[in-house]
């Protein structure tokens, strides 16, 4: 488990006053202790203006992180100089791959054209496999379309270098890991998390609780974000769920409130949500009520 460098700093004084025995673990006040009962197996959250880091549990330890993958899928799309508002056309293999995979879908249509912007929308509010892999598709380069996917998780891989996620691998768009190497870390991922929500594309998405987008020939796509924090915690403007056979729940999370901002991430939780709650209450110094979730309507992806 670890706090933050406050508290670390008080643990290093205290050893100089001889308070704590050299050869022991420091020992922290009450209060920078982190939050109590969280059950994810890795957790972490930071200051978000500051890039502190705040409290972890098992936040270097490497599991997969299912689809929050998308976050960086996104990160890569704003980051690549592309231009938001062009549109591609949807192709059959897009669907095809979601019905494969057994993937999450924005039911996107073949033959519609939507624009990257639109396709943001799709894969982060419904968990769009489909859409995410028309953006890699759309931003990656190649002669073909796995090699241009193939292209996009380079990018995304070597993304996460500059930004520091030393423990983390990506071989996917999406989650859907085909190799068995798309890994990450709470810490890797909650600094994915603090990097993406400095595009104010990605934020505008991200806080959206529900999406009308309308496709060239006019269909209209209707999209609900799985994220139930959002709309239910005071102050969550995001970011992005996830779930998978072997990652469990995970959920990296941002909220701002009364003028601070802090993002944290929670990898394979039996109770992401109610961890998110602690750890938000926690590092916002916070003491809420009950955690009502946000309703999902019937028919609408989980993730």
């Amino acid at each position: 488990m670890r706090v933050s460098k406050r508290a670390r700093r008080i643990g290093a004084v205290a050893v100089a006053g001889g308070a704590v025995l050299a050869a022991g673990p420091f020992v922290f006040p009450a209060q920078a202790a982190g939050p109590s009962g969280v059950k994810a197996k890795g957790a972490f959250v930071l200051d978000a203006s500051s890039g502190e880091e705040m409290w972890g549990k098992s936040s270097d330890t490497k599991r997969e992180m299912a689809s929050t993958t998308k976050v960086m899928t996104a990160a890569v799309v704003v980051s690549s100089g592309v231009d938001l508002d062009r549109k591609i056309t949807v192709k059959k293999a897009y669907r095809d791959y979601v019905a494969k995979w057994g993937g999450s879908t924005a039911d996107l249509r073949t033959g519609d054209k939507l624009s990257l912007r639109q396709l943001l929308y799709g894969m982060l509010l419904p968990s769009g496999c489909d859409a995410a892999y028309a953006l890699a598709d759309a931003v990656g380069k190649g002669s073909s379309t796995t090699a241009r996917a193939d292209d996009f998780i380079a990018k995304m891989n070597a993304k996460a270098r500059k930004l520091g996620m030393k423990n983390t691998e990506f071989d996917s768009f999406d989650g859907i890991s085909k190799k068995g190497r798309n890994h990450s870390t709470a810490r890797d991922m909650a600094l994915l998390g603090k990097y993406a929500l400095g595009s104010t594309n990605i934020r505008k998405v991200a806080k959206s609780t529900s999406a009308k987008q309308k496709a060239t020939n006019g269909r209209t796509y209707t999209w609900y974000n799985t994220n139930q924090l959002l709309g239910s915690y005071k102050g969550v403007i995001g970011i992005k769920t996830g779930t998978g056979s072997k990652a469990g729940p995970c959920l990296v999370f941002a909220a701002e409130r009364n003028g601070r901002s802090v993002v944290g991430a929670i990898l394979n939780s039996s109770a992401r949500y109610p961890d998110a709650k602690k750890m938000l209450d926690w590092s916002l110094e916070q003491k809420t009520g009950k955690l009502d979730l946000r309703s999902l309507p019937e028919g609408a992806e989980r993730d």
